[in-house]
C-alpha cells in the first residue's frame, strides 16, 4: 500500500480577515535530494478554500533554483 507524500515542512501565516499566506517544502520526486517549495495565498470563501495566487520553486541539490509552471 503506498502512502500520501507528506511535506517535509509546512507554514501558515493570516494576512488579513479572510487570507492566509502557507509555504510547504516537498521532496522532489525524481531527486529526493532536491526540493520543491511552494508559496500560496488561500481564501476562505463559505465552507471552502480558493488558492488566490501560488508559486513554485525547484530547487536542485546544488542550489541551483528554477520556477515551476504554474498548475491547471
Amino acid at each position: 500500500m503506498s502512502s500520501k507524500p507528506q511535506p517535509i515542512v509546512r507554514f501558515y501565516t493570516r494576512i488579513n480577515d479572510q487570507d492566509f499566506l502557507g509555504i510547504t517544502v516537498w521532496q522532489g520526486k525524481t531527486d529526493p535530494t532536491a526540493e520543491i517549495i511552494v508559496a500560496q495565498v488561500r481564501r476562505r470563501s463559505g465552507d471552502n478554500w480558493e488558492t488566490v495566487g501560488r508559486l513554485a520553486l525547484y530547487r536542485t541539490r546544488e542550489g541551483a533554483y528554477s520556477r515551476l509552471p504554474d498548475k491547471k
